[in-house]
């Protein structure tokens, strides 16, 4: 075996553990995250009906139970991210710049913060302007009926995808500071970046331009304040 294969072989193995240990951290977490979900879809709602009025239906037995279980999971990977992002980032960093500790640190707080805030910013903002977007179809000869599993899977799958696409600036800051690629290049191809954004945002929401538009919008945002953040970092003669 060459030692290319041996150092391939051994980020593999590296993998491996992050993975299991994120595996291990969140099937702890799992059982008080299911014990605590009914107070969380109780809360869930709350929010986004808001001042509404609406009522959410379900019609099967088992559903509630299986979108608690969903509420449950979603708990625990948001409780666990900070120890995710922590094993992620201790695995990715010392391929890029060596032991810099401090700067682990710094960006496993931002990746966190960044991650709750994305999920904030979805519950508490966008969810709601699109379930008012989606009631203002209705009229005397067509009544909306809301399923609490469609509204809740949607949150859940929302704030999940908001949290990640909000580590966007650190992506971009941290290849720039690697030197992966340059703060030039990235700047230079602004328009690439922003298809690039419609697109993954495309995929990653419901088939409609609003939810499209509210996930594009504020990551492109974020894409340029990593780009700040990267040329303040940026030293002299680079």
């Amino acid at each position: 075996m060459t030692d290319k294969d041996e150092s391939f072989a051994q980020h593999l193995d590296a993998l491996r553990k992050v993975l299991i240990r994120c595996f291990i951290c969140i099937s702890a977490l799992l059982p008080f995250a299911f014990w605590a979900s009914p107070e969380i879809l109780d809360f869930f709602i709350k929010v986004l009906t808001g001042e509404s009025g609406i009522s959410l239906n379900y019609f099967s037995p088992m559903e509630v139970f299986i979108l608690q279980m969903k509420i449950a999971l979603f708990t625990a990977l948001t409780v666990s991210f900070p120890y995710i992002a922590k094993n992620a980032w201790d695995f990715i960093v010392p391929a890029l710049y060596g032991k810099e500790k401090k700067f682990i640190k710094s960006i496993v707080f931002s990746s966190s913060f960044l991650f709750c805030f994305g999920i904030v910013f979805c519950f508490f903002i966008i969810l709601p302007l699109i379930i008012k977007f989606g009631m203002s179809f209705s009229s005397p000869g067509m009544n909306p009926v809301f399923g609490v599993s469609n509204i809740i899977t949607l949150s859940l799958n929302m704030s999940f995808v908001f949290g990640l696409m909000f580590q966007f600036p650190l992506i971009t800051f941290a290849l720039i500071k690697a030197g992966l690629i340059s703060y030039e290049s990235v700047r230079s191809k602004r328009s690439y970046v922003i298809i690039g954004i419609l697109i993954i945002a495309a995929i990653l929401t419901p088939p409609d331009v609003l939810s499209q538009i509210m996930l594009a919008l504020p990551t492109y945002m974020l894409f340029e304040l990593g780009l700040l953040f990267a040329r303040s970092a940026k030293k002299p003669g680079k």
